[in-house]
């Protein structure tokens, strides 16, 4: 029998999981998709602004009561980091002028980075190898 205080990070892993799959699929299917060269270059930084809000928010929700607070403040620090960069490349390419190609790539990257799944099941797999779950002798 299987303890539901156990279980319940879990459960939280998998509903986060899917929520990012969701968003990062749902950005990829309308901003970079078939309809990509329809898109006014402003529009596609709205969109990038969201679906980075999204996760970070799925992410932070789905994260908070199953990490240790480290693992909450490295999962802050690394999306506040990599955003400040974005917001940077983003208000120069609106302000200034358009950023050159390679910059566009890397701000890209960063931005793949940021929704793509691969950090939050980083995470969760750095949870499972240092957290342990067993139950105290009390929980039992």
């Amino acid at each position: 029998m299987t303890n539901p205080k156990i279980m319940q990070p879990y459960k939280r892993f998998i509903f986060g999981l899917i929520g990012i799959v969701i968003v990062y699929s749902i950005y990829y299917l309308f901003f970079e998709g078939y309809y990509h060269w329809n898109i006014p270059r402003k529009l596609k930084h709205v969109g990038r602004v969201v679906s980075i809000i999204g996760v970070y928010g799925i992410g932070t929700l789905s994260l908070k009561n199953g990490a240790d607070k480290w693992m909450m403040t490295l999962w802050h620090l690394i999306h506040t980091a990599l955003i400040v960069v974005l917001v940077f490349i983003g208000l120069y390419d609106w302000t200034i002028e358009m950023v050159s190609y390679p910059t566009k790539k890397f701000a890209q990257s960063l931005h793949e980075f940021l929704i793509s799944p691969v950090l939050f099941v980083g995470m969760w797999i750095l949870r499972s190898k240092l957290v342990t779950n067993k139950p105290s002798q009390e929980e039992l």
